[in-house]
């Protein structure tokens, strides 16, 4: 037996003490006295099994899992609650009947995601019945704890007036809670406010800051706002190499408005060398499952001015091409 499995071996057995404080022996023991603690504990080792206690006498069990984590949601332990939902949602047989039963438990005890999940049921109709003043409800307790993205979804229903009275004062405040922690979403929804002048003075600078944020974090909406904000002179020098770049940026992401307004650039010329092939491709690519509407349009508009190996270049290109999602 090599040294390496032994020090593996020790390491697995000690790992409830290293992550606990307690051996998994303790935990059992406590567990079955009723410490809902210890049960949440349990239930894990039971959840993850040889994943996590790979020299431990706990094999992954499911169902060992819900019985445990249930002991501890009934005496309301939160947490116990959130998770016994996740794994009624995640697991087979899923019952998101009961899963929604559980995250109502846990966002009532003022778990952030079990709010934000709720919130996101109510909006979609997801189980639940459609209500958007049930999800503006649970967005304003996540919102109210600090919560990004429950903040930007809050501001984005009062800029909307879904769930709630339309409300520009409530949405600008919400929405820069959200944006100045660095939520992209809630970064992107400022900058329309400032945009179009909702409950602010028109700013197109300031719109255009915002949309920079978001777009820096890999946001292709953003990105192609910005492209449009550079092609057009809107807050920012009219810059039309810049536009392509961020056109670029979004639309090797699959953004079909991004991929016709860069379509449009290399049939203009327009930051980049004319080129029909690129053009038709990416007014190709746009006009894909159901994109924008006049790339189609456009595509075979230039086609009559290209010939039929450009054609067939350009076609290769499209089924070739891969989106890239950036790195967030």
């Amino acid at each position: 037996m090599s040294i390496r499995f032994l020090m593996a071996q020790l390491v697995t057995l000690l790992l409830p003490i290293i992550i606990w404080g307690q051996s998994m022996a303790e935990i059992r023991k406590a567990a079955e006295a009723g410490d809902p603690k210890a049960q949440v504990k349990l239930a894990g080792a039971y959840r993850y099994g040889q994943l996590v206690f790979l020299g431990e006498s706990v094999p992954m069990d499911k169902h060992k899992a819900i019985q445990w984590y249930r002991k501890a949601a009934d005496q309301g332990n939160v947490e116990a609650q959130l998770q016994l939902a996740w794994m009624y949602s995640l697991f087979e047989p899923k019952d998101m009947a009961e899963a929604i039963r559980w995250f109502q438990k846990a966002a009532e005890g003022g778990d952030i995601s079990a709010q934000r999940r709720l919130a996101g049921a109510y909006y979609l109709g997801d189980v639940v019945p459609q209500d958007y003043g049930e999800a503006a409800r649970w967005n304003r307790k996540a919102a109210e704890q600090g919560d990004a993205l429950s903040q930007a979804l809050l501001g984005s229903m009062f800029m909307d007036g879904k769930g709630v009275e339309k409300d520009y004062s409530m949405a600008k405040l919400w929405l820069r809670k959200a944006a100045e922690q660095g939520d992209a979403f809630g970064q992107v929804k400022l900058g329309i406010l400032y945009d179009n002048g909702y409950g602010v003075i028109q700013d197109n600078a300031e719109a255009v800051r915002w949309y920079r944020k978001a777009a820096d974090q890999g946001d292709a909406f953003a990105q192609f706002i910005l492209g449009v904000k550079y092609a057009q002179g809107e807050g920012v020098p009219q810059d039309y190499a810049e536009a392509v770049r961020w056109y670029r940026k979004a639309a090797d992401q699959g953004n079909a408005s991004a991929q016709s307004k860069l379509g449009l650039m290399y049939y203009n010329g327009q930051g980049v060398p004319q080129d029909y092939v690129r053009a038709h491709m990416w007014f190709n690519l746009a006009a894909a499952k159901d994109g924008d509407p006049k790339a189609a349009e456009r595509r075979d508009l230039i086609a009559q001015l290209m010939t039929g190996e450009q054609i067939a270049e350009a076609q290769r290109l499209a089924r070739e091409w891969k989106p890239k999602p950036e790195a967030k």
